[in-house]
């Protein structure tokens, strides 16, 4: 399970919620101002009240910085919510195929 220490009000925390909604990644998201025992979960397994926070309880992984958490998040779940039916299809010069009706 994936869980995701956050604030509301953190534009590094709207970056990684909004990619893990673009990868189809379902995250936990629990806000650490607005609900103090998650504030005492962050204390508990980060050590920091820096947000966000991530924790993969799976993989046994937790990490700081938005940057490293999209990273991670890419690397390791791209393709965790997609299945081939619903890739998008490209057609080039205007041609058509079968599968996908026009």
């Amino acid at each position: 399970m994936l869980t995701l220490y956050s604030k509301s009000t953190c534009p590094f925390c709207q970056r990684v919620i909004q990619m893990a909604e673009n990868l189809k990644v379902n995250l936990e998201i629990k806000d650490v101002a607005e609900d103090g025992a998650a504030m005492a979960e962050l204390l508990d397994k980060g050590g920091e009240k820096q947000v966000p926070f991530l924790v993969d309880s799976e993989k046994s992984v937790t990490m700081y910085e938005s940057s490293d958490i999209i990273e991670y998040l890419r690397d390791n779940y791209a393709n965790s919510g997609v299945d081939e039916v619903a890739k998008p299809r490209i057609h080039v010069g205007g041609s058509t195929c079968e599968s996908c009706e026009g």
